[in-house]
């Protein structure tokens, strides 16, 4: 079965192609094949971060006699019990529109599920191997998209919230963890910028699904009754399964023993990167874990609840100066219905800078990482960060609008850079033999912080609206605050020691464990099989392209937009 290592009619038609040790690579299998097959998932699951492009279209979705919108199921409400009882009524009506309240539940359900789908299915993945989770989470995700389109041609919220949000929640959390122990163990020597490579197809995912999404359903599938969203959830369903599934079948594990030809792993290590394994049912009873948890939690939180209210509190924040009337606030400026649209977009492309700065910080932050190590990297982030936060509060008291700006930029690197260098981080401490899983229950801390940063932002923002505050004002405090979340996490950085020896596995363990995977390499112990050494090669060229391709569109068609920022 290991001899089964390429795609093909032989393998598929044969018993067992989709066990772990049907895809041990074989002599001659090139390494750099297998990160463009990791993006094909990420670049498919991480539209969950562009979903918000259906809103507007879904909160128009019936429309009455005269062809205007009618009235939302929560029309009138004001407070949250209001508009709870709004949702309620939404989940099962067909004579109301959806609220962006109803349906912002989705991001909820994406990222909490994510979380304890990743921390539940963990183990399972690390025996299963990353083809078979790699498929099931196409089943969930694509599946989920054919669920939610059919919640939206009868007009059904909680089946929208069932399949995308729910099963779809499920799909994103296998998808996002099915690289990560495969990629470090193919990169033992390079482990941030493996991992960082595919953790930025997640976040690249929405700069390519947003604007595909836009364009089918203004172009192809609109209509003068219909917004075309279910379609367009057909249509991505379709387009993502494809690329789901050659991402799943091109993965492939290295075998037990394997290391990159020329490579030596360090006798004596530096202190914080050990040689050795802790077991899945340990991690958990050790100091580092928790305050890894906590580190995550903390630089996520921080990060999520202003980048989800970025367009609103560049234009609350800086009004008329946006669209060259200094002298309007931005109460002023919203009775100008041309200068409110103008500053929107404005406000776009300052979304779309922070979404490229959060996409290639993931890369050049876990990169780096390589060569300053992860606790020094989450020490640049917290203190940088907490610096940045302030410093932001300061610009916007001052009108320096360039400053500003450049700051959450530096702020969303760091944001995306904690998601891709977390995993090496627990390489580093726990070894390589269940990190998958352990990420995977590490990720809980991104569920937490996805309710924790929200909740925190929003709710000052409105409290202190309510207050009489000055639009321009209300963001000071929050920004102080959100750099206190950050000190919370240079503390907990500080804190992280390397893991008590008596938690080490004995070679026997492991030895045990690697039986169980069955990914030996016969009688041959360590060395390179002949693995690894094709480099960028012809056929790595272009399976790269086939990633490569659509991320490029996605950051022209992100660039485009962030241009306005610059007019």
């Amino acid at each position: 079965m290991v001899g089964s290592s390429n795609v093909g009619a032989g393998e598929a038609s044969g018993p067992g192609w989709l066990d772990r040790e049907a895809i041990v690579a074989k002599p001659g299998f090139n390494r750099w094949l297998v990160p463009p097959a990791a993006l094909c998932i990420h670049l498919c699951i991480g539209m969950a971060y562009g979903f918000s492009v259906f809103w507007k279209p879904l909160q128009a979705a019936l429309l009455d006699q005269d062809g205007k919108p009618i009235a939302e199921c929560s029309a009138g409400a004001v407070t949250f019990a209001e508009k709870a009882a709004g949702t309620a009524r939404a989940l099962f009506a067909t004579d109301c529109n959806w609220s962006q309240f109803d349906l912002g539940w989705m991001y909820t359900f994406f990222f909490v599920l994510l979380g304890v789908s990743a921390a539940i299915w963990g183990g399972w993945l690390e025996r299963a191997g990353p083809r078979k989770a790699g498929l099931v989470s196409t089943l969930c995700w694509c599946g989920g998209l054919l669920i939610a389109a059919l919640g939206v041609y009868t007009h059904q919220l909680w089946l929208m919230w069932l399949g995308s949000g729910v099963i779809g929640g499920i799909g994103l959390g296998l998808g996002y963890i099915s690289p990560v122990s495969t990629l470090i163990k193919w990169f033992p020597d390079r482990r941030g910028m493996a991992t960082g490579m595919a953790i930025m197809g997640f976040g690249g995912g929405a700069m390519i699904g947003s604007p595909l999404a836009t364009l089918l359903m203004d172009k192809v599938f609109k209509t003068a009754t219909d917004p075309g969203v279910w379609q367009t959830f057909v249509a991505m369903a379709a387009i993502y399964t494809v690329f789901m599934i050659i991402g799943s079948f091109r993965y492939r594990l290295p075998p037990t023993g394997w290391k990159p030809e020329g490579w030596t792993p360090p006798v004596n290590g530096k202190a914080m990167i050990t040689n050795n394994h802790v077991h899945l049912d340990n991690a958990h009873k050790t100091p580092a874990f928790w305050l890894l948890w906590i580190v995550l939690c903390m630089n996520v939180s921080a990060g999520i609840g202003i980048i989800g209210a970025a367009s609103p509190m560049l234009q609350e924040t800086f009004g008329g100066a946006l669209v060259g009337q200094d002298q309007l606030g931005y109460l002023d400026m919203k009775k100008d219905t041309a200068l409110a649209a103008t500053a929107a977009a404005v406000g776009a492309g300052f979304v779309g800078l922070i979404s490229l700065f959060n996409i290639f910080g993931r890369i050049a932050w876990a990169s780096s990482s390589d060569k300053l190590g992860r606790k020094l990297t989450y020490f640049i982030f917290f203190t940088l960060g907490a610096a940045l936060y302030v410093l932001a509060a300061q610009a916007a008291d001052w009108k320096i609008l360039a400053l500003f700006v450049a700051c959450f930029c530096v702020i969303a690197s760091m944001y995306g850079g904690g998601f891709a260098t977390i995993p090496a981080y627990l390489a580093d401490i726990f070894g390589t033999q269940f990190v998958g899983a352990i990420h995977g229950r590490l990720l809980t801390a991104w569920s937490t912080a996805g309710i924790l940063g929200p909740v925190i932002v929003n709710y000052l923002h409105d409290t202190r609206y309510a207050e009489g505050i000055a639009p321009d004002k209300l963001y000071g405090q929050i920004f102080f605050i959100l750099a206190g979340l950050l000190i919370i996490g240079f503390i907990a950085n500080l804190l992280v020691r390397p893991v008590d020896p008596k938690w080490h596995m004995t070679e026997e363990e492991v030895a045990a464990e690697q039986a169980k995977l069955k990914t030996s390499a016969g009688a041959v112990t360590t060395g390179s099989f002949g693995i690894g050494k094709g480099g960028l090669d012809l056929p790595a060229i272009l399976f790269w392209s086939l990633v490569g391709v659509p991320l490029a569109w996605g950051v022209w068609q992100t660039i485009e937009k962030a241009l306005v920022f610059f007019r």
